[in-house]
């Protein structure tokens, strides 16, 4: 039985197709003509002709079959993938052949939005592969929509060697990939206001920190756990650590309300949490994320911003709601600004 699933699934899937051109369908045409009127007056000639005409579909055939066998085609999808933003995409071409070249190949881009960036079209051209040798095709394509989105792919296909016929393999980069709500640039007012006074941010004073700021000689009423050791025992006297204040941005951002009032409301609210998330992990800011259906807790760093963004594209208003016990504000020992985004 498995033999025979197999085989049924090959017919059905098979590992090339060929369809054929405009020039191929009349040469087709006059092949068939050509063989009828043979038949029917039984001249020579025209069976001569028939025959070199099937000679030449024949030969189309072997060569457009050398020149496909032995290459493949591997996608390369970007990491982050954002609403309404190209996104650069890619596919390694290489001809694992020994010794043969194949000649005229075109990597054929399935998506309709999906452009090459040399050629601006859906076509991106090769005149000749080399044995051995890997070539590199690109192009950008924009998803108009956060979430899950499975890409159309790209497939190698060719006419060579007379152009009667077009055979494609199969379709390579089909992957789903989730798509990132949109992230507008902030403007600098907003940014300064998010992200408070920079002087403040950056100027070293003492406070409740964790950096060091300076070491002093111990005072009646210093705490006895901030007695530098080492220190103290180097001077023969006791010594204190001051710390820095505290000048981080950590901030929890809370997703108010679900988005049932509307689509464009929800995909706002969505796009400006996105938005704030991006900007405060580029200043190196802590992001803790909660709403009614998702809970991120508080981190920094790219890895940490991804599962933000990740969290917020697959965001559906009808999800049940996160447990209370999941979404207990993280115990960093200092309260989080929060600022509240409404999803209508």
């Amino acid at each position: 039985m498995k033999p025979l699933r197999a085989a049924i699934w090959r017919l059905f899937h098979p590992r090339r197709t060929i369809k054929p051109t405009r020039d191929g369908w009349w040469c087709l045409l006059v092949a068939v003509g050509l063989g009828v009127a043979a038949i029917n007056t039984g001249n020579n000639l025209l069976y001569l002709l028939v025959s070199a005409l099937l000679a030449l579909i024949v030969v189309s055939g072997i060569l457009s079959e050398q020149a496909m066998r032995g290459l493949a085609l591997t996608g390369i999808a970007p990491e982050e993938v954002y609403a309404g933003r190209p996104a650069l995409f890619g596919a390694s071409l290489s001809n694992r052949k020994r010794w043969l070249t194949s000649y005229s190949i075109t990597v054929e881009l399935l998506a309709p939005a999906a452009r090459a960036l040399e050629s601006g079209s859906r076509f991106i051209y090769f005149r000749r592969i080399e044995a051995g040798i890997e070539r590199l095709a690109t192009w950008e394509e924009t998803l108009p929509r956060r979430g899950r989105h499975r890409l159309a792919g790209v497939r190698i296909t060719t006419r060579f060697p007379f152009g009667l016929f077009v055979k494609a393999g199969r379709p390579a980069l089909t992957d789903e990939v989730v798509v990132f709500p949109h992230v507008r640039r902030m403007p600098a007012e907003s940014l300064r206001r998010l992200l408070g006074d920079a002087g403040d941010a950056t100027a070293r004073r003492r406070g409740r920190g964790n950096d060091l700021y300076n070491l002093r000689a111990y005072r009646p009423g210093d705490d006895p756990r901030f007695i530098h050791w080492r220190s103290s025992a180097k001077t023969a006297a006791l010594v204190v650590r001051e710390h820095e204040a505290d000048t981080s941005h950590d901030t929890r951002l809370t997703l108010v309300g679900r988005g049932r009032a509307g689509a464009e409301a929800l995909e706002a609210g969505l796009s400006e949490a996105a938005s704030v998330a991006v900007a405060l992990i580029r200043a190196g800011a802590g992001v803790e994320l909660a709403g009614p259906a998702l809970f991120v807790p508080l981190g920094r760093g790219r890895p940490h911003l991804r599962r933000m963004l990740a969290a917020l594209a697959l965001y559906e208003p009808d999800a049940p709601p996160v447990p209370a016990a999941t979404t207990e504000p993280a115990r960093t020992g200092r309260r989080l600004r929060e600022i509240r985004i409404p999803l209508a």
